[in-house]
């Protein structure tokens, strides 16, 4: 049973938590493994409830159209699963070499642009929502339109039938969100503050792990354990890991001060950092244990989702505290050793071992296994088509 009108104070008290950190961290010290911990796990709850979304069914409009929250979101394929870790390596090896080669400023100038661009995107998608509360209701729905047609010489196989057709269509909401997302995209390019740096980092971490799903379990440990492999191979193995995250200049980490007077040697605040990836892989995996918790109880599916309901979340949250106690593990080992550390080492198998011990002590592995959220591919459907038609 779920209660569709209650509130999740958990949820809540995260909303709470995120901001209060960045402002206090800005003028209090707080110890850096504090700070992590408690700013990880707010960032990982709010986005893994927000993924509930992708449950949504679809809903017919006035003019027939089959539209849904869930349409935004992309599924991981099995293909996809089992070449991230090369796509991955090819990845940061080219940001690697391009570091060694070429004029660090003049790299991170042209990243610095592209963060800029799809960090408007992400801060616009994440506070857009928040406008919409404060603006009257009469103005929120207020919808502008543009459209236009752009001729082009290029043939058809290259740029499509000409014109092409653009058309943009956001409420009020949406336009202010990007204007103000705009303006704080260029403060942060013009002087890569670190707690404008975090505002982007959990824009991204909550956007992307609302909006992706790993499809099906399966899939979800392919990723990992390809991943897992990855860290450890381009941290203990190269020196590559730990160069790109120490040059690359762009919101691709979470920093957490050590001081808050700038170090006299560097005359800079000495930092600590956590990778992106750290929070938002793992993130995809919590947030498909959370939506299966959900299919498990029944909980309604219907437009709009309310992501505060209430539920049993016996699988959420055993990986979460699972992935917390990783994220400790690692952060001891690190300052033990005083050297770098593969997060994913110890968070791999934290998230597939707590899953798989709550599926086997609730005798749920077939349920587990079986469950997908993975649309029907188009490719089984035309093989049945063909073959339908060579027996004709």
């Amino acid at each position: 049973m779920t209660d569709s009108k209650s509130t999740n104070l958990l949820l809540v008290l995260c909303y709470l938590t995120i901001p209060a950190l960045w402002g206090a961290s800005q003028v209090i010290l707080i110890p850096y493994v504090v700070h992590l911990l408690v700013l990880v796990t707010a960032i990982l709850y709010i986005a893994c409830h927000w993924s509930l979304i992708l449950r949504e069914e679809p809903t017919v409009d006035a003019d027939g159209n089959s539209t849904s929250a869930s349409s935004a979101g992309e599924t991981l394929r099995k293909e996809d699963a089992m070449q991230f870790p090369i796509m991955g390596s090819l990845s940061l090896f080219s940001l690697y070499l391009a570091f060694r080669f070429l004029d660090k400023d003049m790299v991170n100038l042209i990243i610095g642009g592209y963060f800029a661009l799809v960090g408007t995107m992400a801060l616009t998608a994440t506070i857009a929502p928040a406008l919409s509360i404060l603006i009257p209701l009469g103005f929120i729905k207020k919808k502008l339109h543009w459209a236009t047609q752009i001729n082009h010489p290029l043939p058809a196989f290259l740029g499509g039938e000409s014109p092409w057709e653009l058309e943009i269509e956001f409420s009020m909401a949406e336009g202010l969100a990007f204007i103000k997302s705009a303006v704080f995209c260029y403060f942060y390019v013009t002087t890569k503050s670190w707690p404008l740096n975090n505002v982007l980092g959990i824009c991204f971490c909550i956007q992307g792990i609302e909006r992706f799903s790993l499809g099906t379990y399966k899939i979800g440990a392919i990723l990992l354990v390809g991943l897992f492999f990855y860290d450890i191979f381009w941290v203990f193995g190269t020196d590559v890991m730990v160069t790109v995250a120490k040059n690359l200049d762009g919101p691709i980490k979470i920093l957490f001060p050590r001081s808050l007077t700038p170090n006299p040697d560097t005359g800079k605040i000495d930092l600590s950092l956590l990778g992106l990836g750290d929070i938002v892989i793992p993130g995809f995996f919590l947030a498909l244990l959370l939506r299966f918790d959900a299919h498990k109880n029944d909980v309604s599916t219907k437009s709009p989702i309310n992501v505060h309901a209430s539920f049993p979340k016996p699988y959420f949250h055993s990986c979460l505290i699972a992935y917390i106690l990783g994220l400790i593990t690692t952060l001891y080992v690190m300052i033990a050793f005083n050297a770098a550390q593969p997060a994913l080492l110890y968070l791999v198998p934290a998230c597939l071992g707590s899953s798989l011990l709550c599926a086997v002590v609730r005798g749920e592995m077939k349920e587990l296994f079986d469950y997908s959220e993975e649309e029907e591919e188009e490719e089984e459907t035309e093989k049945k088509d063909t073959a339908a038609k060579k027996d004709d």
